[in-house]
């Protein structure tokens, strides 16, 4: 199959989050979140390159950067929103890669990121012409908000599913996506915008992604329940 490469967005404050560091560096299980989902793709052997994108190089940023492996690149070149972030690393890597390289790209707040999940999401989508993403069929009932926020109506919930990532399309065909289409909130969206319909692979639940500060006591109880099976326990 094409190479794969990984680019993590990481540039931005986290302010639903809160708390004194941006949310990709609060510690989980005293560790910071964006080192567990490094190590995610650092581990898998199908993975290429791992670019996560920062507003500035970690040295400049002050933080410790344990990864000296080789296949770790950080990028400074992080915009003011997710789509140009991932739109200006993709500009800086045209030179270094082919356009039909596989690109996934990672929320840096999803630490609980599978191997079982990953490996689906490759093995699905390596002889797919256009790529796809991880989501999950939605379970829950679906409410919209009136203006006085009470129950305007319920949705129908058929066919509808949560997006998840990574996300993964190829290099050439994602950059022009998001050309086209800047505002796009995620990968998929400017992929679909620009005509095309992107294959959905099916996730987890647990690769929830972190968005408020209790969401961190979560990923760290799948994280424990995790080392426990590989150890045994």
């Amino acid at each position: 199959m094409s190479p794969c490469v990984v680019i993590i967005p990481a540039g931005g404050s986290g302010s639903r989050f809160g708390g004194p560091v941006p949310k990709q560096f609060s510690l989980l299980g005293g560790v910071p979140l964006l080192h567990h989902t490094l190590r995610i793709f650092e581990a898998h052997p199908h993975i290429f390159k791992i670019y996560p994108v920062l507003s500035a190089l970690p040295e400049a940023l002050g933080l410790a950067w344990p990864f000296a492996s080789a296949r770790v690149q950080p990028l400074a070149c992080a915009g003011p929103t997710r789509a140009q972030t991932v739109l200006n690393a993709l500009q800086a890597l045209q030179p270094l890669h082919a356009p039909d390289t596989w690109v996934l790209v990672h929320d840096a707040a999803r630490p609980c990121l599978s191997r079982s999940a990953l490996d689906r999401l490759i093995q699905t989508l390596q002889d797919d012409p256009l790529g796809g993403l991880l989501a999950v069929p939605l379970s829950d009932t679906l409410k919209r908000q009136n203006d006085q926020v009470c129950v305007a109506t319920t949705l129908d919930r058929t066919g509808l599913w949560a997006a998840q990532t990574p996300q993964m399309f190829r290099l050439g065909n994602l950059l022009e996506a998001l050309r086209a289409h800047p505002a796009a909130t995620d990968e998929s969206s400017a992929l679909e915008a620009s005509g095309y319909a992107p294959r959905l692979v099916m996730g987890e639940t647990t690769n929830l992604k972190i968005t408020w500060p209790a969401d961190l006591k979560l990923a760290q109880a799948i994280l424990e329940v995790r080392d426990a099976h590989r150890s045994g326990i």
